[in-house]
């Protein structure tokens, strides 16, 4: 390989790892002029909280719902793979972070902030801050990438390992998660909430 492919190929990922970033940074900006905080207001800030129900969920750069964007990361690879396999890794992974971008500011819109409320675990719910948005981006990307890496099964093991240590340890999931926004079940929330 000569050292022109390698500049080139250099160039060609600091232009990734550029436009990732530079979308991320106008999702933040999004984030903020929607009043979001940029971080946890009532204490330091800290890289990881592991209570999924307490007050610093959702408001430090990450927890345990984090793991879910993982499995987001995942998910917008074999959406992207299946719906536009023409497109070179590096774009999909660019629409991944664009797409991860959008729900994260969805999300935090107060229609969904309140549905969280109304039909699933997260009572206390009001929102993420900008950084763990940024944390769930970034934990998007880690699961786009390691789904590019890996074998297909390995992935589909991976996402089923997320899911179980997730039930297990928080009674939350991915799977509950989307289930609870969009048709919640009272048996559900009752487990949930250990009643």
């Amino acid at each position: 390989m000569s050292s022109t492919d390698v500049r080139g190929g250099e160039r060609r990922c600091a232009c990734v790892i550029g436009g990732g970033a530079a979308i991320i940074v106008v999702a933040a900006a999004i984030l903020l002029a929607m009043g979001r905080h940029p971080s946890y207001v009532h204490g330091p800030f800290k890289l990881w909280t592991s209570d999924a129900s307490g007050p610093e969920n959702s408001q430090q750069l990450a927890d345990p719902y984090t793991f879910t964007h993982v499995i987001h990361g995942a998910l917008w690879y074999l959406l992207l793979r299946l719906l536009a396999p023409r497109l070179s890794l590096a774009t999909r992974g660019l629409l991944a972070v664009a797409l991860e971008s959008g729900w994260e500011i969805l999300e935090n819109t107060d229609f969904v902030i309140n549905r969280y409320r109304e039909a699933t675990l997260a009572l206390g719910y009001y929102g993420d801050t900008v950084i763990n948005s940024v944390g769930d981006i970034l934990a998007s990307v880690v699961g786009f990438v390691l789904a590019a890496w890996l074998p297909t099964r390995v992935t589909v093991l991976m996402v089923i390992g997320i899911e179980l240590v997730l039930l297990l340890w928080i009674r939350d999931s991915l799977a509950l998660n989307l289930l609870m926004l969009v048709h919640p079940v009272e048996a559900v929330k009752r487990w949930q909430l250990g009643q």
